[in-house]
């Protein structure tokens, strides 16, 4: 199930109420420990050297606790005590030349013959500071990160990086530059600014550590995986084509034609029971060509939509110059008049007026950040400095509308109700036509009238899946491209 983001005064109330049911932070940190080790065995290979930097408190606790959990791995504990000592130490154990490390000894003592290590770690665990840092760093210790940071080894962060402030998501004079960040419990609401981005990377969260089960509720929320177990619901065994309705897809123009291919083919990974496409005369030779179970056809200003359409995608790769005044009337009254859940995507987004729509319409828009600015008569960092709010305002603007705000951590929500934060996905979706498979994805799932029926679910299973199948694709090679992402889609459970 999905947690709430929460601010510090909140985790603690949160551990408070934990403790009080007799359960022990001792117990707590140890589970911790087994989902920090977790983490770091997947993000290393054996015989790797991890370094944990451990510091005097639970943040440290929990990373020490690791060790116990980190078979297969070559394991080396600095404890962190005085950040002069700690640097000193760390640059010894750190050196491109071989250096002495003996396991688990003071960062004030000597090292001692023996036990070496002969590179650099393969991955540093961070315990050195935790949402308890209320202060600004001295001297000492801002050179200490700094030091770590420089080393470009990859940095695993527990619970949040050190020397970020938890709640402001802005470093405390220093913090450290995190490859992934494991957050206990619930990702905290200063990791999803903006400005704590590069300080924390990809951001995960250890669930089911002896917590009772969050008793807050909040504006955000994180999703997780578990939240789509049994989803979408299994089929009846009766089902027909008719069952599992009829997308209809307005896409492609001169020059960007594989936008509505790769869109129609995220659709068929949803496996509705009909797609139907209609792309411009001058594309629709390639765009046919490219594909079987898709119906293909020219659109043309008398065009009827297929009676038995279940759901509409207008967007993609409709960029052509000519095209505005083609296709600009035309989405407009879609968006105001169909009765069919209205999916728009892409350039089509730009042409979107102002409504106020009938109850019950079920309406999405698309917008990446830059689109997002347009819609709303902003720039490009407004917008990310405020997402949540961004995505309320674009909703309230038009009529009431999902928005699905794509980006780094994608939103999903509307207006008012609850907003949930996307946890799958990385850098390498910054690809063009990742969000075509998007949006025909999202058309695919919502055109089947039981997945109608919770409309949020549905959009943050889409989201999930996409970014889940590109994290599986990176996972296996590094050199993927947009079109195994259409691949990937089908197979990610």
């Amino acid at each position: 199930m999905s947690v709430p983001v929460v601010n510090i005064d909140q985790m603690r109330r949160w551990e408070k109420a934990t403790w009080a049911t007799g359960q022990s932070d001792s117990a707590v940190i140890r589970r911790v420990g087994g989902k920090i080790a977790e983490l770091a065995l997947r993000l290393t290979r054996p015989g790797d050297a991890i370094l944990i930097l451990a510091g005097k408190g639970h943040n440290g606790d929990d990373a020490r606790a690791a060790k116990e959990f980190l078979t297969g791995r070559r394991i080396f504990l600095l404890n962190a005590n005085e950040p002069q000592a700690a640097q000193a130490e760390f640059q010894r154990r750190t050196g491109v030349a071989p250096v002495s490390l003996q396991e688990e000894i003071p960062a004030q003592a000597d090292p001692k013959d023996g036990d070496r290590l002969e590179a650099c770690p393969a991955l540093i665990v961070d315990g050195l500071f935790g949402i308890g840092l209320s202060r600004p760093l001295n001297n000492s210790w801002k050179k200490f990160i700094a030091a770590v940071n420089q080393s470009k080894i990859p940095i695993l962060a527990v619970d949040v990086p050190s020397g970020l402030n938890a709640d402001t998501g802005r470093p405390q004079g220093a913090a450290i530059e995190a490859t992934v960040t494991l957050t206990v419990g619930a990702p905290k609401i200063g990791m999803l600014r903006q400005n704590a981005w590069p300080f924390v990377g990809r951001l995960e969260v250890a669930e089911n550590v002896g917590l009772i089960n969050c008793p807050l509720r909040g504006e955000l929320n994180w999703t997780l995986p578990g939240d789509f177990t049994g989803f979408p619901p299994p089929r009846g065994v009766a089902g027909h084509k008719g069952s599992f309705g009829h997308v209809t897809i307005i896409a492609g123009s001169f020059g960007f034609h594989g936008a509505a291919v790769l869109a129609a083919r995220a659709a068929q990974r949803a496996q509705p029971g009909l797609i139907t496409l209609f792309t411009q005369e001058i594309t629709y030779r390639p765009v046919a060509e490219q594909l079987q179970a898709v119906m293909v056809n020219v659109w043309k200003p008398e065009t009827r939509l297929p009676e038995s359409t279940s759901a509409i995608l207008i967007g993609p790769g409709l960029a052509a110059p000519e095209i505005t005044g083609a296709m600009k009337t035309p989405t407009q009254k879609l968006w105001r008049d169909s009765k069919s859940p209205v999916i728009v995507d892409a350039s089509a987004l730009d042409w979107l007026l102002p409504h106020t729509l009938p109850k019950n319409r079920i309406r999405v828009v698309t917008p990446h950040p830059g689109e997002a600015a347009r819609m709303l008569g902003k720039t490009v960092p407004q917008v990310q400095a405020h997402r949540a709010q961004a995505l309320r305002n674009i909703s309230r603007r038009f009529g009431n509308s999902w928005v699905v705000l794509k980006g780094h951590q994608t939103l999903v929500g509307r207006s008012t109700g609850e907003i949930f934060v996307n946890s799958s996905g990385n850098p390498h979706l910054a690809q063009g036509g990742s969000g075509d498979v998007l949006a025909g994805f999202i058309a695919g799932l919502l055109a089947q009238p039981v997945l109608q029926a919770d409309v949020g679910k549905t959009l943050r299973f889409a989201v999930w899946r996409h970014g889940h199948a590109a994290d599986t694709l990176q996972a296996k090679r590094a050199n993927w491209v947009v079109e195994d992402l259409v691949a990937e889609l089908g197979k990610a459970g």
